[in-house]
């Protein structure tokens, strides 16, 4: 597993560490191995050729992490096939396409870490202590460059949309 890094993040006013990397605007986006709803391997190639927006998020089942799925779900309704809208937690994939059932999430794509965390190291998003992913947002590039990074600060807080989407209607045009 990936080291700690030095920054610090506040969940339930608990000071956390986040494992694996800082991604940084310019860095060529990580590699990964997640899995889709039907237990297939996905990788950072399937999303080439177009810009992709990639949202970690801790589980769907929380507030925060439901709201923004479905924020992610119906921008990618109104943008179409140009752009990639990916979220990925470490819930399972049967919990996950249960979940995309029941809020009617069709256009964004929902992925599962939950088996090596593959995702999470290597975004440095892993949180050693839960289990779980980190809140944050990387826009890439249709030549998978990253573009936008936010690291959210405070688990309970949203990422900030304004930005992504600025970001992602620069790299659509």
């Amino acid at each position: 597993m990936a080291g700690e890094r030095k920054e610090s993040y506040n969940f339930r006013n608990r000071t956390i560490k986040l494992a694996g990397p800082e991604i940084k605007v310019g860095d060529k986006a990580p590699a990964f191995t997640v899995l889709a709803q039907d237990f297939s391997e996905v990788g950072l190639e399937a999303m080439k050729g177009k810009p992709t927006v990639l949202a970690s998020v801790p589980s769907l089942d929380t507030g925060v992490c439901d709201a923004e799925t479905k924020r992610f779900n119906d921008e990618a309704a109104k943008l179409g096939d140009k752009v990639n809208f990916v979220v990925v937690s470490c819930d399972l994939p049967f919990g996950q396409k249960r979940w995309c059932g029941m809020a009617n999430v069709d256009k964004a794509r929902v992925y599962s870490d939950q088996r090596d965390r593959s995702f999470g190291q290597a975004y440095g998003v892993y949180v050693k202590e839960t289990g779980f992913l980190w809140r944050a947002v990387f826009v890439l590039d249709k030549d998978g460059v990253v573009r936008h990074v936010e690291y959210v600060p405070e688990m309970g807080q949203h990422p900030n949309y304004d930005k992504v989407l600025e970001t992602v209607n620069k790299l659509s045009a």
